[in-house]
């Protein structure tokens, strides 16, 4: 479960950016946050991935209280989360294979683990023949699924996508939309950032919309029909 009671983040220029944010998420849930550019959508994401701190209020995720979370214990909080951005973040140097596997590496997997992994979500994502490929010789929406693999290597319990398919076409949009809805069948809570009206229309999951850092409306799934 994701819990934000009474949530406002004020930061230094005096910038409201949310205000008394009051937001229940059950575990296996998926979610659309909607909103204009100011809105408060991009704090929300950093205030769960603990990259800035609330003005007021509580944050809660799963067992863990992440308002004044102290900072050994950030890393391994963040174990719990994936995250995918719209500018996929992606490793240029590094082809598929190892975009994948760093996501493992970095918190100590076995090699033997990461080599029965790696492929395993790979054709999660249906890139199992692009495992050699890189970045750059790979499409748009090829490289969000590789984001999207590295960042369910880790078996989080929750994914954090901002924006994924911003800079996608709509075939490709709406491509990983079903892969991230297919991921939530799995068990995953999903929670997604996004502009975009017809791909909310057409997934019909709960809608949370926030405007000048106020929630103002929560559209219960299948209730969308803006």
């Amino acid at each position: 479960m994701i819990l934000l009671d009474n949530v406002s983040k004020i930061y230094r220029n005096g910038a409201k950016a949310l205000r008394g944010v009051d937001i229940r998420i059950e575990d296996g849930e998926f979610v659309f946050i909607m909103g204009p550019s100011g809105s408060g959508k991009s704090t929300l994401i950093r205030l769960l991935l603990h990259e800035t701190e609330p003005t007021e209020g509580t944050i809660r995720v799963g067992d863990v209280e992440v308002t004044g979370l102290h900072r050994r214990h950030i890393p391994q909080y963040r174990r719990e989360l994936g995250v995918v951005f719209q500018d996929f973040r992606l490793l240029k140097e590094r082809n598929v294979y190892e975009n994948v596997a760093f996501a493992q590496r970095v918190i100590g997997v076995p090699t033997k683990e990461i080599r029965e992994n790696v492929p395993r979500m790979l054709q999660m994502v249906g890139l199992s023949a692009k495992y050699k490929a890189f970045p750059s010789e790979l499409s748009g929406g090829e490289q969000q699924r590789v984001a999207i693999a590295r960042a369910l290597i880790n078996s989080p319990k929750v994914l954090l996508a901002d924006e994924p398919t911003g800079n996608l076409d709509a075939d490709n949009s709406m491509g990983i939309m079903k892969l991230l809805e297919d991921i939530n069948r799995r068990g995953t809570t999903v929670i997604v950032v996004t502009h975009s009206r017809e791909i909310v229309r057409s997934m019909q999951k709960r809608v949370i919309m926030l405007e000048k850092g106020f929630v103002v409306r929560d559209i219960e799934e299948g209730s969308y029909n803006l």
